[in-house]
């Protein structure tokens, strides 16, 4: 099988037809052969009841239904489990991504050698104020952070190879942070393609304010993981020490003025506040990171790397 399409969906009884119609028409127009996974993240429309009927037409169409709504991230990481192409594309259900743009991903992928592909949608039809100027700075940010040269993190129209779903772990609302993810995996080759982005035709957007709460979080945390996860105490000690070391050499001073240079009140200058909050938190972000080290060495996921390839093992 050379593509599998991987769409989560809620609540989008009106575009699951016209979007599964169009992948396939551009599919058997290319010769490819595919499987198109649509995976209801606990709809309250007639999403699962369209889904059903077009599973039961097609069997290259496959639904997966869950109990309730989880967001995107677990409906991606659910469509990864089970896909059995090479090529993986996700795509967003609202037909504001566009099925033509798949076969020149899937040659990306297959002939181009990358190992992700990420769509950058360079001319956006949304809000200027809610959505494009706070995705603009939302990149920005994430590119210095990452170090990944990409203009658009959070398109949803992607490809990989399929040992890239097959080797990293999607959760929370870490589906923004996808190439950050692959690239923490080892997957080093990550490109992107301009693609058309369309405007949205049917029902409004799944995504609140609550976006520009948890998109610097989960940020910071896929950081984090990606680099400390198995060596917390060089972040911790590192920033522990030298607060260590700041509060020691302030109180050194201070005790030398005093005993030495016989001058009173130290106790009230702020410098000696300063030196007794730096001292204290020093040592517990140290302890911190001599705790966190200790809980890593003995998770069972320690010695836990992504393998390329084996010959004769």
């Amino acid at each position: 099988m050379q593509i599998s399409v991987v769409i989560p969906l809620f609540n989008e009884e009106e575009s699951i037809v016209e979007l599964t119609t169009w992948i396939k028409k551009v599919l058997h127009l290319h010769n490819l052969s595919y499987e198109l996974i649509l995976i209801d993240d606990g709809s309250t429309d007639s999403s699962w009841t369209i889904i059903q009927k077009l599973c039961t037409e097609d069997t290259d169409v496959k639904g997966i239904k869950f109990q309730r709504n989880y967001g995107k991230a677990a409906g991606l990481q659910k469509g990864f489990e089970v896909v059995q192409g090479d090529v993986i594309i996700t795509m967003d259900a609202d037909l504001q991504d566009s099925p033509e743009e798949i076969p020149e991903l899937y040659n990306m992928i297959t002939e181009g050698g990358y190992d992700l592909v990420s769509g950058w949608k360079k001319k956006r039809h949304d809000p200027i104020l809610t959505k494009n100027i706070p995705s603009k700075f939302y990149n920005l940010t994430v590119r210095c952070m990452s170090g990944i040269k990409l203009h658009d993190f959070n398109c949803g129209l992607k490809a990989y190879k399929n040992k890239v779903v097959k080797n990293i772990e999607v959760y929370g609302d870490m589906h923004r942070y996808i190439p950050v993810l692959a690239r923490w995996a080892g997957f080093k080759k990550i490109g992107e393609k301009v693609v058309h982005h369309q405007e949205r035709k049917y029902g409004k957007t799944k995504f609140g304010i609550e976006r520009f709460i948890r998109g610097p979080l989960d940020l910071l945390s896929v950081i984090f993981i990606s680099k400390f996860s198995k060596r917390p105490m060089h972040l911790f000690g590192s920033i522990g020490l030298v607060s260590f070391s700041i509060g020691f050499i302030i109180l050194i001073y201070l005790s030398y003025a005093k005993i030495i240079e016989e001058q009173y009140n130290m106790t009230q200058r702020p410098l000696f506040f300063l030196g007794v909050i730096c001292f204290i938190f020093g040592t517990q972000l140290f302890l911190t990171g001599f705790l966190a080290e200790l809980i890593s060495r003995s998770s069972s996921e320690r010695n836990t790397y992504n393998c390329d390839e084996t010959i004769n093992i």
